[in-house]
């Protein structure tokens, strides 16, 4: 489970089609979505299909880099 999660990630900004290939499904989507939906599951990811995992993983990165620390004005560096 965690392997093809990982595949996927490793893959998610070359869209679906390229993600199934790279993760041995080939060209069937269809069969990669649901495993990978099944694997999210196991893994208690909440997705219903590819795109849900790209906005899931949009969101772990926004909150996992922390706060942004930046002076009040271009001048006030």
């Amino acid at each position: 489970g965690a392997v093809l999660v990982d595949c996927a990630r490793a893959n998610i900004g070359d869209g679906v089609t390229i993600a199934a290939e790279r993760c041995g499904y080939g060209s069937d989507t269809d069969a990669f979505e649901a495993a990978l939906r099944s694997a999210c599951n196991e893994m208690g990811i909440a997705i219903d299909d590819f795109s849900d995992l790209v906005a899931e993983d949009r969101q772990e990165k926004r909150t996992r880099d922390g706060i942004e620390v930046a002076p009040d004005t271009v001048s006030d560096l």
